[in-house]
């Protein structure tokens, strides 16, 4: 992407940039970074047995890792930053992405850890299953634009042919069959060819940009005026400065023990819904109780197990689908609570259970009798345990300027895309301010790190334009509602 495409920020964005007074945490110890190098691990380690097995760094259990992060000791930079600074970047989503770009733009050198087997995104997420050629959208489905800022990179993505404008039938459907479609405006934006192609491009035309990938960073170490990250042991490098661009337990543990309170505390305060996904791909298009499905995308209301579907098959490729159907759908968040399990091992039970469920809840919407819903050809459940935020701090980034580390995501300023974009440019402009300075006068670069949380209002698939999706679905429910008392 051409850095002059990136939209600047100016200070003023990162309101408050000092810290508030009524919130006071206990004061954490502090620890100089030593010059006495990290451990290695040994070429030949001990077998661990009951009486010498430790304990792991930061423990499994939430207690333990609540713990962990109240009470570990402050890392404190003294020394100035590099000459050419290098940033670590740890997430390789939206906010992750744009972080990267938005450095580069500033002359700052960045490496990008994502852990995506298949390509980068995060939550944009797209599947595709050969050899039956079945595409499926299955985290973000679209994006609202509401912030200037983001309409100029939008725009550009427009030009450069990576997005456009979904045009197919987006509505309501309530239980029992009754469609009401949603005005086109505000626009609603999607990949040409799926999210995730939209993420693998975004690095494409970068020269300050590494990516890495699959990597787990497991350890984050200051040594010698530097982070030292790794996975499981191995080296991946020495940076001035991180950025943690992801969040849940992952990133819980990985800032449990990191010499990093104040931002593992932040992150803590995050709640994060589930939400259950599945992936059907149908051999002809789906019935209603009057006809066949004319809609390309739905909220769902009414339903327990089901909250949004959408026809991927017609949105990605329209006139041009001549195969299956491929349909994306996702449970309500209490639903996804309720029957929550490790994502990465779900059981095969739950998984036949969930699908089951989530085929009843879309033949009831759709308003079909009991057991007519044809047979999926093909179809998959996946569990986004930290989906989407529900409570956010209402500030584009935290930055914590003694430890020089900092958070970006869409969770900082509500659930969308959009967000995630310019959370990841405004820490970039942070970061790239603070090592300008070379690290004189920290205090004056501390933001975020005791902003309190509020509620998210969205849908259970997450926040777009409000004057556009989330007002249209509140007119129209307040006027069923007004129809029913009358």
């Amino acid at each position: 992407m051409a850095p002059s495409a990136l939209p600047s920020f100016s200070s003023s964005f990162l309101f408050p940039l000092k810290t508030q007074k009524s919130f006071k945490p206990p004061k954490p110890l502090t620890i100089i970074c030593s010059s006495q190098e990290p451990k290695k691990p040994s070429k030949n380690p001990q077998r661990p047995t009951s009486r010498n097995r430790k304990r792991t760094p930061y423990g499994t259990s939430r207690r333990s890792i609540l713990k962990k992060t109240f009470t570990q000791e402050q890392v404190k930079f003294t020394a100035g930053v590099s000459a050419d600074p290098h940033v670590g970047i740890i997430g390789g989503g939206m906010a992750g992405l744009l972080c990267a770009l938005s450095l580069e733009k500033r002359g700052v050198k960045s490496t990008v850890f994502d852990t995506g087997m298949h390509g980068l995104g995060g939550r944009m997420g797209t599947r595709v299953i050969d050899p039956q050629q079945l595409i499926f959208d299955h985290a973000a489905q679209f994006f609202t634009v509401s912030d200037s800022r983001f309409s100029k990179l939008v725009d550009y993505w427009l030009e450069k042919g990576l997005v456009r404008e979904w045009q197919g039938l987006v509505g309501q459907l309530e239980l029992g069959g009754r469609f009401v479609s949603l005005p086109s405006s505000p626009p609603r934006f999607i990949g040409v060819n799926g999210m995730r192609p939209l993420a693998d491009s975004l690095l494409s035309e970068t020269s300050m940009v590494n990516v890495v990938r699959p990597c787990w960073i497991s350890k984050l170490e200051p040594f010698n005026g530097m982070w030292h990250l790794s996975e499981n042991g191995k080296p991946r490098g020495e940076f001035d400065a991180i950025v943690i661009a992801h969040n849940g337990k992952c990133a819980n543990r990985l800032l449990a023990s990191s010499g990093l309170p104040l931002i593992a505390r932040q992150m803590k305060r995050l709640d994060l819904s589930s939400i259950w996904a599945l992936l059907a791909a149908f051999e002809h298009p789906l019935p209603m109780g009057d006809g066949k499905v004319t809609f390309q995308g739905a909220f769902v209301k009414g339903v327990d197990s089901v909250s949004w579907m959408a026809n991927n098959s017609l949105k990605l490729l329209g006139s041009q689908s001549n195969g299956p159907h491929c349909w994306t759908f996702f449970s309500t968040a209490a639903y996804g609570k309720q029957n929550k399990v490790p994502q990465e091992n779900i059981p095969s039970q739950t998984a036949e259970k969930v699908k089951t469920s989530m085929l009843e809840g879309v033949e009831a919407a759709l308003g079909l009798p009991k057991g007519s819903l044809p047979r999926p050809i093909y179809s998959r459940v996946q569990l986004w345990g930290a989906a989407l935020p529900t409570n956010t701090p209402g500030i584009p980034c935290i930055f914590d300027p003694h430890g020089r580390a900092g958070i970006c995501g869409d969770w900082l300023l509500g659930s969308n895309l959009e967000s995630a974009a310019l959370s990841g440019m405004a820490l970039a402009n942070h970061i790239a301010d603070y090592l300008q300075s070379d690290g004189a006068c920290p205090e004056e670069f501390a933001v975020g790190l005791e902003k309190e949380f509020e509620a998210i209002e969205g849908h259970d698939i997450g926040q777009f334009a409000l004057a556009g999706v989330e007002s249209s679905l509140k007119q129209h429910n307040e006027m069923s509602a007004f129809q029913l008392a009358t």
